[in-house]
């Protein structure tokens, strides 16, 4: 009986060792093929051929994606228990682990990113005392804020009231990012890698890349951004002309307007969604029509410099554009940059232009 149980301990020892084995040996098998060991697992195989399709067809699993030990031995549980999922999903930690990877490709978008606000971090979006003071939290938050966040803003955050003091319920996650890379772009979507035009692209029709989509924390997908809508706004009761570059749909997702609320003018006359209403940012005024990327990067919304972009060094009355009354060079102007009209300093008439 005691050879028989010692046979079983044996058994079980050499079993476990050769599950660890294979796990911690799965990394190095992953990165010298091109997705087949992943595709093995049936639930795996949507997403190793979309890659094959997409522009990054010419990087392995392993270069983006993290396969630890831990990770390995989760997913042998859940293939032995028979609970593997038919479609799967990233965890949050799994995003903030490539959004770390994704600087070894794209060093350039990544220190632009890290430089600008969409880079923001759990601790200054969800602990900012100035913003819970006037608007309590909630779930709505994550939809632009950690939107791969594994559960509600409840789970992340306490109090949940507009007094404070606020603090992070889970301890790592202040320095995490709260708008990943892949809060903006998928890297399984369809398309070519990027190259040089053979010819010049026009201001017209300014590009799309295939890359370009908005996560949906809800329905857990992405959504290409050349499918997505661009809002028909109002300034009253007029419309307001709006760039059909369609970049600015993925804008359009967070930086949003809002539904006149009950009892407003615009409400009780059924006009559309106000101009800068919410977060909304659509030019209007001397800018109506442009787009927001004729100004701002997309990775940290700078527009350092922009202005030169369409002005010449000196306006017609003589004064450089970027020294002029407005939030471009001082942010507490009463003039803001994105629906400044002329006669908001030119009160008493436009004057005509030097010759």
């Amino acid at each position: 009986m005691i050879r028989f149980w010692r046979f079983i301990v044996v058994c079980a020892a050499c079993a476990g060792l050769f599950v660890i084995a294979l796990a911690a040996s799965a990394p190095f098998y992953l990165r010298f093929q091109r997705g087949q060991g992943c595709e093995s697992c049936h639930e795996m195989t949507a997403h190793v051929n979309a890659i094959h399709g997409s522009a990054h067809r010419n990087t392995n699993c392993m270069q983006c994606h993290t396969a630890s030990l831990s990770a390995k031995l989760r997913h042998v549980r859940v293939h032995m228990t028979g609970s593997a999922l038919e479609v799967t999903h990233l965890r949050d930690v799994d995003v903030m682990e490539m959004t770390a990877k994704c600087q070894a490709c794209h060093q350039h978008e990544f220190a632009t990113w890290q430089a600008g606000p969409h880079s923001a971090n759990y601790a200054q979006i969800f602990t900012n005392p100035v913003h819970n003071a006037e608007r309590r939290l909630t779930d709505d938050c994550l939809r632009c804020h950690g939107m791969h966040f594994n559960g509600a803003v409840r789970d992340l955050v306490q109090p949940m009231n507009t007094s404070g003091p606020w603090h992070l319920t889970q301890k790592g996650r202040e320095d995490e990012p709260t708008i990943p890379c892949m809060a903006c772009h998928e890297l399984h979507r369809e398309g070519s890698p990027q190259a040089r035009p053979a010819s010049r692209i026009s201001i017209a029709t300014p590009p799309v890349r295939d890359s370009l989509a908005f996560f949906d924390r809800r329905e857990q997908l992405h959504f290409p951004a050349r499918l997505l809508a661009i809002p028909q706004l109002w300034d009253e009761s007029r419309a307001v002309k709006i760039s059909p570059d369609q970049r600015q749909a993925l804008c359009y997702q967070c930086h949003a307007p809002r539904i006149s609320e009950t009892g407003t003018v615009a409400a009780s006359n059924h006009w559309g969604p106000q101009v800068g209403s919410g977060d909304d940012r659509t030019p209007m005024g001397v800018h109506e029509g442009i787009s927001c990327f004729s100004c701002h990067n997309g990775h940290n919304e700078s527009a350092t410099a922009s202005c030169k972009t369409c002005h010449p060094q000196m306006s017609h009355c003589g004064i450089d554009v970027e020294k002029m009354d407005t939030t471009f060079a001082n942010a507490k102007s009463a003039h803001n940059v994105h629906w400044v009209r002329c006669t908001d300093c030119h009160q008493h008439g436009v004057p005509r232009p030097k010759v």
